[in-house]
């Protein structure tokens, strides 16, 4: 039988091997170290392996990123051509990450950064009161993760709106597509919530002209990819006061360097790209599905298109 090998730079082997072997109780499961033969494996099922790794399979047939994104897969310069890419699409990620995604919706909302300050200086005072319905929020992207997000936002009573390459329907929220539409999105969007595939589009999507289009005392939350960011040009909106706070989740350079402004940076809010995490208990039924059908030589489910890198 073909085998399937396992690297991940921050998930753990033994979760899924135990997961998966549930479903195909005979599957020949390696993980890094251990490859064993590399003409045995066919089935990669990693995140962030290093450049020039997956050439080592002569056989490899199909490569399952460890998460939403594929950008990690398609950033290698040696990436076998002819070898499909798939990803995962679990609603427990879409889940967890409209979690996050509210969390600080409604934390910049509900005007949290505020009163922290005013209880620093043992202040006891009120803001005017925010309006919901007036608050505009806009989603970049509407992908499996931004559509839920988006959906859920505007079941809140939020102006919501989002942007993406094609139009997109969604009950409750405006389409905006297209690069024409770009600017006009960011300039209607207070609270902004990145959940962008990171592609040659996309890669600093979020830079000093679209930052200038939002309106002053706006928001960004991104819990897309680190490359959607200009991180020089968002600190500087951020220093400005024309943006008024920031949560990020990722970041261009992982883990965050110590020496990184980020960390510090009074109107950030800074987490260690944990929005969605990968769980092998949800993802393990729809990764043995595509392990069958890939050794049976039919295409899984959920391939990414190599033109558009999603």
């Amino acid at each position: 039988m073909p085998a399937v090998f396992f690297r991940s730079s921050n998930d753990a082997a033994a979760g899924w091997e135990k997961s998966l072997k549930e479903l195909i109780p005979d599957l020949d499961f390696r993980a890094w170290p251990n490859v064993g033969d590399p003409k045995d494996i066919e089935f990669v099922l990693g995140w962030k392996m290093p450049p020039g790794a997956l050439k080592d399979f002569p056989n490899l047939k199909c490569v399952c990123s460890l998460g939403q994104g594929v950008d990690h897969i398609f950033a290698d310069p040696e990436l076998p051509k002819g070898v499909q890419i798939m990803r995962l699409v679990d609603p427990w990620m879409a889940q967890a990450m409209s979690e996050w995604v509210l969390l600080h919706v409604l934390r910049y909302h509900r005007q949290a950064p505020e009163y922290e300050e005013l209880r620093k200086s043992k202040t006891w005072t009120s803001l005017p009161a925010p309006d919901t319905a007036s608050r505009k929020v806009g989603i970049l992207g509407l992908g499996a993760l931004g559509a839920d997000a988006a959906a859920k936002i505007a079941a809140l009573g939020f102006d919501t709106a989002g942007w993406s390459r094609s139009e997109k329907i969604i009950n409750g929220v405006t389409s905006y597509f297209g690069p024409d539409q770009l600017i006009p999105f960011m300039k209607r969007t207070e609270i902004l919530c990145c959940l962008l595939p990171l592609t040659p589009d996309t890669e600093g999507v979020i830079n000093a002209e679209t930052l200038a289009a939002m309106p002053k005392g706006s928001f960004v939350i991104n819990s897309g990819r680190g490359g959607h960011v200009v991180e020089e040009d968002l600190l500087a909106a951020l220093d400005s006061g024309h943006i008024a706070y920031a949560a990020l989740d990722v970041f261009r350079q992982e883990p965050l360097p110590q020496d990184s402004p980020f960390w510090e940076h009074p109107k950030v809010d800074l987490w260690p790209h944990v929005s969605a995490q990968t769980n092998p208990l949800s993802g393990a039924q729809q990764v043995a599905d595509a392990i069958t059908k890939v050794f049976r030589g039919e295409a899984p489910n959920n391939l990414v298109d190599p033109k558009t890198q999603y």
